[in-house]
């Protein structure tokens, strides 16, 4: 198998084909190539099962490998050295050959409201007429909205950016307004058409953050990447997935989870929140619970440090209040409906 040191001076990183991934993909080479400005960067990219298949929900897939597995068999291969994801598309346990070697600095983790062409004007979901129809491929997202704004109706729509922001704007949409993720939005520069953020509804785990998956074994490639790791984005990343791992979540389950930062008596403090809702919104389950974290410059340089460590323990902690609140018998019908 080809190695990256096999290739000289030159980084093979593999991305889908997608605008936003491709936008996001050249982001991740700029931050390489300023710190390592001899460094020859080359961009592979490819199609995944989710890119091909946009004709049935994501909630039916039940894997959330959807939009990382071709990529990974590359990575296995040596055909690529680094590949550039959308953390919240990486499933939460990576396949033993694999690791995540940086998470990016976090761009708005929030979920956002786009208003149709017919609805200039108006400001939020709230302001929609009964019965409006709100579009989004997300489970979780209408398991929550639903029990916020029950009177709307939500359909799934698939596909990229540019093709669901296409059907919202085509004469005679089914839609009214679509909810998609802010940080996508922004990266290709129409944050501008963001009429809501969604602050009460509570993101997917990892969301708005960029995930540096290398081969275990590739040292070198490893310490390329760690140059664009930012330390704070991945703590709150390592907790909402620790959270989504110890409560067994998939793509199909609505798992919402937000880990920010505060500051208490000169202390750095990690706060978890999260809920499960069965698809219905009828019921939900939610916990929350906080961690000091050490001084930034208080962690070893390479590999897991103590702050990798308090934020995991911190995900399993929340996971199991979660399931000590009920939140198994929401996953277990959710389980029996797929």
């Amino acid at each position: 198998m080809p190695t990256n040191s096999d290739s000289g001076n030159v980084l093979r990183v593999g991305s889908r084909d997608s605008k936003l991934a491709l936008v996001q993909t050249n982001q991740v080479v700029a931050a390489i190539q300023r710190a390592h400005p001899t460094l020859s960067v080359t961009v592979e990219t490819m199609k995944t099962i989710g890119d091909k298949i946009q004709d049935v929900a994501l909630s039916k897939f039940g894997d959330k490998g959807l939009f990382t597995k071709e990529l990974e068999v590359a990575l296995e291969e040596g055909l690529i050295d680094l590949v550039v994801h959308s953390l919240k598309d990486m499933p939460t346990a990576l396949p033993d050959a694999m690791a995540l070697a940086a998470i990016t600095e976090r761009e708005d983790p929030r979920d956002a409201v786009v208003m149709g062409p017919r609805h200039n004007g108006v400001g939020d979901l709230a302001g929609l007429p009964d019965g409006c129809v709100v579009g989004t491929g997300s489970v979780r997202r209408v398991a929550q909205l639903r029990r916020l704004y029950p009177r709307l109706e939500f359909r799934d729509i698939r596909g990229n950016i540019d093709t669901r922001l296409a059907k919202l704007d085509a004469d005679g949409s089914p839609y009214d307004a679509l909810v998609l993720a802010a940080a996508g939005l922004i990266r290709i520069g129409l944050g501008s058409r963001i009429a809501q953020r969604l602050d009460d509804v509570l993101h997917a785990v990892g969301q708005g953050a960029l995930g540096i998956e290398v081969r275990s074994g590739d040292a070198r490639t490893a310490r390329i990447a760690r140059v664009i790791d930012h330390r704070d984005s991945r703590l709150a990343c390592l907790a909402e997935r620790q959270l989504m791992r110890a409560l067994e979540g998939g793509c199909s389950v609505p798992i919402g989870a937000v880990a920010d930062w505060d500051l208490e008596g000169g202390c750095r403090v990690l706060r978890l929140r999260a809920v499960v809702v069965s698809p219905d919104g009828a019921q939900a389950v939610d916990a929350c619970d906080e961690q000091d974290m050490p001084p930034n410059g208080e962690e070893e340089p390479e590999g897991e440090g103590e702050g990798d460590r308090r934020a995991c323990a911190l995900g399993a902690r929340v996971a199991a209040a979660m399931r000590a609140k009920g939140a198994d018998a929401i996953l277990a019908a959710i389980e029996r409906a797929s």
